[in-house]
This record gives C-alpha cells, structure tokens and sequence, in this order.
C-alpha cells in the first residue's frame, strides 16, 4: 500500500507501506510545518513554502512545470518542459520517448527517441502539422500524452465516459522521422515501405535486406560528371520531402530547371505557380532547391508536391526499350506499361502519372504493384479480396492467370517482409510474390531497334514476327539478355569463363535429342489415352459443378476480329475473357425468373444472378429484337476485356448457346445514375459532394479511355442510364456495345450507321456521321448539367423561349444567373465555387465547333484544379429544342427508329 504526504526534509514523497520512496520532488530541504501541498482545479498539484516573517505563501514547485508524460490545458508549453513516456503500458519508470520544443526552430516541436530525433513537426514545404492542445481552453477535458509506444496522442473524455483519440503524430511508419533514410522514399500502404529513388542503391545493403532502412540510399553516380548533359530530372508526384534550402521567385518551371542544372550541388527542385481566382489575377511562382541530401520523403502524400529529383540517364534508362520510370518505380525490360516500351506479352502494366504508382492488369482485375526486384524476376502486388490466404487454390479465381501467360505466381499471401523497427504497426492488403518467365528475342521493325543488343540482327521469325536474332555464333541469354558466344559458358562463381569442347557439346546434343524422342512419344500416349476416359466420363455422367472458365488469347488483330463474321461457342481465336456455360447461368438466374429481372435496356433484359459461392452477377441477355447483333455484343466482351479501371464496369464473362448471347457484368446495387438524379424523391440522397465526385469519376473513366487504356476508344453512347453506381456510390461507365477503337494518330472517323441516344449525340456525328473523342465529350457535358440540375436534356422544356436544357444553360451562364439551373435538393449542400464550374466546364463540352471543346485530359485538370483559369464557352448546338415525335414522346419505355442509315434511342422519364 502506497502513501503520500511531505515529509520531515519538506519534500513531497510517494512511499511503499516500509517507508521506501517511489518519488520524490527533491527541493532543498526545509521543515514540514512550512510547506503545504494543493491540487489546484486546473490539475495543477502545488507545494508552497510559508514565510514566516510576513506568513505568505511562495510556490517552490508544481506538477505543472515538471510533468511526466502527460499535458493538459493550463501548463505552458516553453523550451524548458518536456513529457517522458512511460516505459510500458504499466511501468511508468522514464521510457524510451521524449516529446519537446525544438531548440533550433520557433513553433517547432521534436520527438527523440533516445538521442535520435523519431519525428518533427513541420517537415514539408506545405507544413501541414498542427498542434491542436495548444488551443485548448481551461477545463476542456483534455490531454496530450507522449505514448509508451513513441506516438503522441491527443485525447478527449466523451460523453461516453471514455477517452477518445482526436489527433496523433506519428500517424503511421512513414510519418516517422527520415523513416527510409535519405534518398529513400516510404509508402506506408506497402508492407515494405522504403525503396531508393530511381538511380539510387542502398548504402547498406546488407542492412537494408534485413529491414533496417536508416542507412538510406546513395547515387549510382556522381553528378556535374564529363557530361552534364547527360543529367535527367525525374518527375515525383505527391511527395512530402524535407525543407528545402533555397527558395526564389521564377517566371516559369525551366527558369527554375537551369538554376539546379547550373549548381553542381543541387538534387532536386520543385517549381509551383501561385494560386489564382478563377476570372484571373496575376500571382508570383516560387521555385525551391534542395542542395542537401534529401530526406523525409513519403509517396502518395494528400499536400505533396511534384518533385523533380535530379539523376544520370544512364542510372535509370538500361536501354532505350526500357519504359520510363513511374514515380518512384523502375520498369525493368522487359515488363511493359505502354505499346511502345519493354516487349508486347508482358505489356500487363499501368502507370497512373497522378499518383506515381504501378498497377498489375490480369484478367482477374488490377492490382497495385507495391515493389519490383529486377535481379530476381519478381514483383509484389496486394490482394484485396484475399480472405482466406491459407487457401492457395484462391489465386486461380482472383488473379485468373492464363498458361501462356508469361506471369507465374510465386508465393500467395507474403506477409512481414520488413522489420521495421518503429513501434507502428502495419495494416495492409495482403501481398503475393508475382514472377516473370525470361524473354524471348526483343521484337523489331527495324535494325536501329536492335542496337542495345550487340551481334543481333532483326529478322523474321517462325511466327511472323521480326525479332533481333542472334547471329551466327551467338545464342540469347533470357538471363543477361544479351548474345553470348554459343561456346563460352559461365561458372557459377561469376569469376571466369570457358570453351567447352566440341566432342562434349556433340555428346549433349545428341542425348537432349533422344530424351526428347522419349518424352514426346510418352506425353502424346498419356495425352491420348486420358482423352479416351475423359470422353467416357463425359458421355455416361453429368457433373454439377461452379462455372467453368475458358480463356482464350486477345492480343491478335481486335479491331479485325471484331469486324469479322465469326464468334462462336468453340471459336478457338476467341478473347481472353472467361466463358461460362448456359447451365451455370440458369442456375444463377433461377431460370431468368422476373423476381430476378433488375430491368430492360436497349440490348434486352438485365437480370440478377447468384453463383453458389455467393457471387452476385449481373446478366445482360441479348434480345432478338434489339437491333443490335453480333458485332456490338463482340464489342461488348473484346473491348471491356481490355479495359480495366475503377470508374468502368467489370465484364466477369460471357455466354454463347446456340441463339443466345449473354454479357455478365459485376452487380450494382444502386442501378444507374438517372435512377436517381431524376427522381424527385432519390435525388435528395445525392448531396453535391456526392455529385461532384461521380462527375470527376465519370471524367477520370472517359479519360482512361481516350488516352490511358491499352486500346483508345470511343464510348459513343455516354449517358446518365449508362452511368452505374456500386455500393459506395462509385460511378461505372457501361454499355460498349457502340463503341469504336481508335489507334496510332487517328482522332475521328466517319460512319453510314449513326447510332445513338437523343439528347447525348454530338450535331457532327448526328447529321454527318462524324465522331471522334470530341463527340464523347460533347455527351459528357449534357451528363454534368443533367447532373447538376436535375433535368433530363430530352425532357426539359422552357416555354418562354423554347429552350433545351442546354440552350437553357447557356442562357442562364451568360445572364449570370447560373444558379438558377442548381437542383433545388442541393441548395444547402452545394459549394457554389465547384457548381460554377462544373456549370462553365459542361458549357465548354456542348460547344457546337469540336475543335471549341477540351480533351478530357483538360476537363479532369480544369475540375481537380483549385487554380485553374477556365475558358468562356462560346454557344452550343442545339440550344433551341426540337419536340421529338408524338410517338416518341408518349412513349413509356426507350424506343429505337431505324431509317436506313440513322439510329437514335429516345429517352423518357421513368
């Protein structure tokens, strides 16, 4: 038992029942009777000292001034305090963390671990970090305590009777002080979160494998070398780095590039241009320069910068086939995230130039590619929807690998790679180890193309393809790749090399070619003598089995095969999609019951499905009188197969039986996006900030598929019904049944078939049968203004001056009465900076000239930018409204009109 009391020195003590002190306040000694001890209302415990010649009261110590590990409104937060964690939760002997100002820097503040520095305060240019105890008033019920774990947490006692966590630092692994080391960048989503900079290697290598990453990384070369000129700028962006050491003002980026270029000493630089109204202004630009060593860096940071970090091209790029780097990540040859780089079967990477991260596409959907390890031939992605990593069989179901694939896995479901010795712990996605097979000969066009691989020739092969083949002599290393002398081999020790001798290289040949004899001869008997018993097995029992997939190769002739007359159940040149058989559908479907039909669009009925696994599908089943036929369902099934991004929806398979033809779709539980913008009642579950990132969703969707999709693409058919929302509200561009590719430099295209929706279509494309991208942006404006007002383009009508809804925009934006187009659900939620230019935007895309409106690229920057000076729209097409038909407009449902060469739906309100 524990008491407490001043004792005969005057001291105030804390003593076990043998009299042996705890703790003490060790003050000069003086007698009892003088000295009182209080604890105050603010918390405050005091021990005063009574002068006797006048009886005051004088403080000679306060629990204020010497805390342990723990502030709380009333103390003073100066230079001299400090808060010491506790050794553990439940030791409070002084432990391993110390929270206090920095001595150095006003407004400052450091926590050392031991005598290191573990985190600051105030690291970025963009110094985020607040304190928010500071501002904390008398008797808030608040605390600030340094954590036996190292984290600073401030903490508020609810109204639940509890303390809640309302801020700490720091948040996660990478928010710790130099986490990586220098030159290293830290991503707090891996599960091994530093990697050097391009151009950059460990500076401890063994350190670093082990997990320990303070050692940090050092250049592969020096730089201001013999040829300066050979220096290149890596583009980083959303990055947090340390403070800069110069800063000026610059008129433009490459001012800023020449003042790095011209200072031997400078790694890096950043160049950012003042914020700006939206009518315009005139503002200043700073550029910053990094002549240290950089450090602190973190990937994918919210308030981070684009940072161009200064390295030798000849660290970065192995060979002109090589693909530029992606953020912070290298592309080893021969991975491939364009058709112009790496080689053409590992072209199953993406890279988003926003964020600077990798992503694995395989046909079972896009991965984030967390690290790559070139030397080994590996890549780690994380797995989402891994729930059970015991189960290995998983892989085949999430990932759906072909066998040609040249992509094996390695190991499923990697954890504790690092061994980070912060006290944070890591949450993550789980990991898998993804391995490639070696290359082949890199292909060419040309013999310039075959210049990074000395005693190679271009020439063409079995297959049709031109490769640079080895020349006479020489053999391909898939390991070094590169030729090597057909007589020299290398000892594994990497030390020295050989001649083998002709009579042993005579002796290998012909034994390899025997064994090989043999095993062919065995392998064809198996193969036939399996197929006897499976027909058998077939013929005399029906299996009750999960779907079965069958993949096929999509890489030969899309734009051919979709123009061809063939698509069939056994088309051995299908796609690479999986196909499921009628029966598994059926059973998914209940037989197509109407207590599963979710609705009916132009291609036929859409019903929901259940897998006995518990998936749950879509399955849109082509009707026989839907006007559309066999080459817009093959666009439906090649061209989603090839797509993949979060903003367009997931073609899981198809179905051919016979007459029918059946597309299943990922399911949407929130229908489309005109299910509820045009509802009186729904839309009112949709606020602006809702509204306003389905807009930046559906932009970011178009984008990817005129720009960044592995085959460029016209949608032609852009409109809210197509627009569908998964759980969260995402939205999920749809129906590709009319789209169009388009390659090389190709920008437009004219058809005889006009096909499309009333209302969305571009005037170039509805009277003249011309399209191009500019004609899915034309559709994209009428979906943000049917977004933001509520109103159908198709059912809008201004009696006063016959005006559609897009005449009726353009009158209100130049009247300068916008406002007057707001949905009236979104007056309290809207932020009227973002519907003005949403507003100004969408008038931007309904221009009547294509060459008037933006590329998408431009309308996602002119949307996610804060700064940016938007143009004025000139006037749009069809601003007066023409009244469709009779017919047309009494109509319930979407009807479509043929009249030879025009094919237009009409939509009506539900």
């Amino acid at each position: 038992m524990l008491e407490y009391g001043i004792t005969e020195d005057g001291n105030l003590k804390v003593l076990d029942g043998s009299g042996k002190p705890y703790w003490w306040t060790n003050m000069e000694t003086s007698s009892p009777m003088y000295r009182t001890a209080k604890l105050m209302d603010t918390g405050n415990l005091v021990v005063s000292h009574v002068e006797q010649e006048n009886l005051t009261e004088r403080v000679v110590w306060q629990s204020f001034e010497n805390p342990t590990d723990t502030f709380i409104p009333g103390m003073k937060m100066d230079a001299s305090l400090a808060l010491t964690s506790w050794k553990s939760y439940d030791d409070p002997a002084p432990g391993n963390f110390t929270f206090r100002q920095d001595q150095e820097e006003v407004n400052q503040f450091i926590i050392w671990k031991r005598s290191l520095r573990y985190w600051k305060s105030g690291v970025s240019v963009h110094n985020e970090s607040s304190m928010p105890y500071l501002a904390s008033p008398l008797y808030s019920n608040t605390r600030l305590i340094m954590n036996f774990s190292g984290q600073l947490q401030y903490l508020k006692w609810d109204t639940e009777r509890i303390w809640s966590l309302i801020w700490a630092e720091p948040r996660d692994r990478c928010s710790v002080y130099n986490a990586c080391g220098n030159f290293a960048s830290c991503n707090s989503k891996n599960d091994i979160m530093c990697n050097c900079l391009p151009g950059f290697k460990p500076s401890l290598l063994e350190s670093w494998n082990r997990g320990d990453f303070s050692g940090g990384c050092t250049r592969k070369s020096i730089l201001c070398g013999k040829n300066t000129e050979s220096d290149i700028f890596l583009s980083l962006e959303m990055m947090k780095v340390g403070n800069p050491d110069t800063q000026f003002n610059a008129k433009n980026d490459m001012e800023c590039k020449i003042e790095c270029l011209d200072n031997c000493r400078c790694q890096a630089y950043s160049y950012e241009v003042s914020k700006i109204t939206r009518r315009g202004g005139n503002g200043s630009s700073a550029c910053w320069i990094w002549s240290e060593d950089l450090n602190n860096l973190q990937e994918e940071y919210d308030s981070g910068q684009n940072l161009l970090v200064r390295v030798a091209i000849s660290d970065t790029e192995a060979t002109t086939r090589n693909c530029e780097t992606c953020g912070t990540n290298m592309i080893p040859y021969p991975l491939s995230t364009g058709p112009k780089c790496g080689e053409p079967m590992y072209f199953n990477f993406h890279c988003n130039i926003t964020t600077g991260q990798v992503s694995f596409e395989a046909p079972g959907g896009t991965f984030r590619v967390t690290n790559i390890y070139p030397e080994k031939r590996k890549f780690i992605i994380q797995i989402k929807d891994a729930n059970n990593c015991g189960d290995r069989s998983l892989q085949d179901k999430i990932l759906q690998l072909n066998q040609s694939s040249p992509f094996k896995v390695i190991s499923w479901c990697n954890f504790g790679q690092a061994n980070f010795s912060s006290d944070l712990s890591f949450k993550g996605e789980d990991e898998s180890e993804i391995g490639w097979d070696p290359p082949p000969e890199p292909t060419c066009s040309s013999p310039r193309d075959c210049k990074d691989w000395p005693n190679s020739t271009c020439n063409s092969t079995g297959d049709g393809k031109r490769r640079c083949l080895c020349n006479s002599n020489f053999v391909w290393d898939s390991l070094s790749l590169n030729c090597t002398q057909a007589g020299n081999f290398e000892q594994t020790d990497g030390h020295s090399t050989g001649k083998m001798p002709l009579s042993l290289i005579i002796a290998i040949a012909f034994t390899s070619v025997i064994v090989l004899i043999i095993l062919s001869t065995t392998i064809i008997c198996i193969y036939f003598w399996r197929r006897r018993i499976g027909t058998r097995q077939e013929n005399g029992e029906i299996a009750q089995k999960s779907p079965v997939f069958h993949v096929y190769d999509n890489e030969r002739r899309v734009k051919d095969f979709i123009q061809s007359g063939r698509f069939k159940e056994n088309d051995p040149k299908g796609i690479d999609v999986p196909f499921f058989d009628l029966e598994s559908i059926l059973t998914a479907t209940d037989c197509f019951s109407s207590a599963n039909k979710l609705g009916q669009g132009g291609f036929g009925p859409v019903y929901k499905g259940t897998f006995p696994g518990g998936q749950e599908i879509a399955v849109k089943r082509l009707s026989s009188g839907s006007g559309q036929g066999l080459e817009e369902f093959k666009n439906e099934v090649v061209l989603i197969a090839k797509l993949q991004h979060r903003n367009l929806v997931r073609l899981l398979g198809y179905c051919l039986k016979g007459d029918e033809k059946m597309l299943l779709y990922e399911y949407m539980p929130n229908k489309s996006l005109d299910f509820f913008i045009f509802d009186r009642k729904l839309c009112k579950l949709l606020d602006w900030d809702m509204r306003f990132k389905i807009i930046l969703g559906i932009a970011r969707g178009l984008l990817y598929l005129h720009q960044d999709s592995r085959l460029r693409i016209i949608h032609r058919d852009l409109k809210t019904s197509n627009i569908l929302l998964d759980e969260e509200m995402n939205p999920k561009i749809s129906d590709f049944g009319l789209a169009r590719i388009f390659g090389g430099k190709e920008t437009a295209r004219n058809t005889n078939r006009v096909v499309g929706t009333y209302g969305y279509m571009s005037p170039e494309y509805a009277l003249d049968g011309f399209f191009s991208v500019k004609s899915d942006v034309f559709s994209f404006g009428v979906v943000v203004l049917e977004i933001i007002s509520g109103k159908r383009n198709t059912g809008f009508y201004q009696p006063e001056h016959a005006l559609s809804l897009l005449g009726y925009a353009w009158h209100s934006w130049k009247e300068d009465k916008a406002l007057d187009l707001i949905d009236q659900t979104l007056c309290e939620s809207c932020n009227t900076d973002e519907y003005l230019k949403c507003v100004n935007v969408g008038l931007l895309c309904i221009q009547e000239d294509p060459s008037d409106r933006p590329t998408m690229s431009n309308v996602v920057f002119m949307l996610g930018s804060e700064t940016a000076t938007l143009p004025t729209p000139k006037q749009p097409a069809f601003i007066v409204r023409r009244l469709p038909s009779s017919r047309a407009s009494s109509s319930s449902k979407p009807e479509t009109f043929s009249n030879n060469e025009l094919t237009v739906t009409l939509e009506d309100g539900r």
